[in-house]
């Protein structure tokens, strides 16, 4: 893992914290939440005030985030909002976060730059004893507050102004003026500055979760399923009518077109279609180059084409699906059979464009598991267990690649092969030279997809 260490691809954008100050706060904090503190005199956190070289410390990767569920988290800056989250249980979690530090910018930039706001993300379960527990999460809200409570003393010395100016004697009550006055030296003056808090609350029905091997609940869709990353028999009883794993390629494939979650690659607009396809099948060719032996330092893209000739007999199915299809895309070549039951066929899909593209893409991330760049953007966890498997050789290309590759430009990475244009007007096709206009009327009229439905 050291590769992806030095080159930012794991453990990047964290929050480096050495200031005495901001440990003391941290301190406070993690006191609060856990009764634990930390020795440390720098660390770095997460999104979610997780640290690392904490949990070492403490020998508890889970300590802001007991079993799992009901995940804690400690606020020193509000450019934790950029930082990824570590350990994740939950792929709603970051987001989560994210968004609660979005909409609070302002008060948070104002508490953290006194103290450390603490917090939860809540919801009605606290453990996950068994797969059908994960039903019961439907909601999650945040409470959060600094360490001292001037969230809640603020929301009283509110309601205390609000009581004194309403209440025709309250300018005779001296205890009542006393603890505006006591709570106002702590708070300041909550008419001009409103210190409050938007402790918003999240539904959470379309969301992957790493209990129980990995598994993908879609309980908001017309035609709900799960799909685990296991043996769907190992799960028991569930309170969903589909329950399908990985092995249930034709089910999975059904599952995302009932639900217009999937469109493919080559008909998704904005894109270079036929590049996202030759890198998919760079990446396999790399795969079976491990598994050769074969040095793979320094090696340029005509490298690895040169060994896909090479190689040609040993190449595996998914290589030559893709590789038809950018023959039929680009060149009007033989029409591809890529049916939901031929290894190359998730490899030809990416998330349409709706509010659970990023747990979409992680899905087919999971079903394609040999196009790295996907896997690394989409779902870091199998990516980083995964990349622990391969070969030097593999490992060392890999880190490089992404370092090269995608590191100098994440956001134009993943617009390319994940971004869609909001729909504003109507439009008429737009002309394509050369084979492209052939590849785009086929795909209209035909598309290898049409197989699926017609199961």
């Amino acid at each position: 893992m050291i590769r992806l260490i030095q080159r930012g691809l794991m453990f990047g954008n964290l929050i480096h914290i050495a200031s005495p100050a901001l440990i003391e706060r941290y301190n406070r904090a993690l006191k609060h939440l856990t009764n634990h503190q930390t020795k440390l005199t720098d660390f770095h956190i997460d999104i979610s005030g997780y640290s690392p070289e904490i949990g070492d410390e403490l020998d508890d990767p889970l300590y802001l985030n007991h079993a799992g569920v009901n995940r804690q988290f400690i606020l020193l800056t509000t450019d934790q909002k950029h930082a990824p989250l570590l350990n994740a249980k939950f792929s709603t979690s970051r987001e989560i976060l994210k968004k609660f530090i979005q909409k609070n910018e302002p008060q948070l930039f104002a508490l953290t730059a006194r103290d450390a706001v603490a917090g939860e993300l809540v919801n009605s379960v606290y453990s996950v004893d068994g797969p059908a527990k994960l039903f019961d999460i439907r909601r999650v809200k945040i409470e959060a507050d600094t360490t001292s409570g001037t969230v809640a003393e603020a929301q009283a010395l509110a309601e205390n102004v609000d009581r004194f100016m309403r209440e025709e004697d309250a300018w005779f009550d001296d205890l009542l003026i006393a603890d505006m006055i006591t709570s106002a030296k702590r708070t300041g003056d909550v008419t001009r500055n409103p210190v409050r808090l938007d402790l918003m609350e999240f539904e959470q029905r379309n969301f992957w979760t790493a209990h129980f091997g990995g598994l993908y609940v879609f309980q908001g869709m017309d035609h709900p399923a799960v799909i685990s990353s296991g043996e769907k028999d190992a799960l028991g009883e569930l309170p969903i009518k589909y329950v399908f794993d990985l092995n249930d390629r034709n089910q999975i494939a059904k599952f995302l077109e009932y639900n217009d979650l999937v469109e493919p690659i080559v008909k998704a607009r904005g894109i270079d279609a036929a590049a996202i396809l030759r890198q998919k099948m760079d990446f396999i060719v790399i795969d079976i180059a491990q598994e050769s032996g074969i040095d793979l330092a320094g090696a340029t893209r005509r490298d690895i084409r040169a060994l896909a000739r090479l190689h040609a007999s040993d190449l595996p199915e998914e290589f030559h699906g893709l590789a038809d299809l950018l023959r039929w895309a680009e060149e009007g070549g033989k029409w591809p059979r890529i049916t939901s039951d031929h290894p190359a066929y998730f490899y030809t899909l990416r998330s349409a464009d709706h509010g659970d593209r990023d747990l979409v893409n992680m899905l087919l991330s999971q079903l394609s598991p040999k196009d790295i760049r996907q896997l690394f953007i989409c779902h870091k966890e199998l990516f980083y267990t995964l990349y622990a498997t391969w070969h030097d050789t593999k490992k060392s290309y890999v880190a490089d690649f992404l370092d090269r590759e995608y590191q100098v430009d994440k956001a134009g990475a993943r617009e390319a092969l994940f971004g869609h244009e909001p729909e504003m007007a109507p439009s008429a096709p737009a002309k394509r030279e050369g084979p492209w206009s052939v590849s785009a009327q086929k795909i209209a009229t035909v598309g290898p997809w049409g197989a699926v439905r017609g199961r």
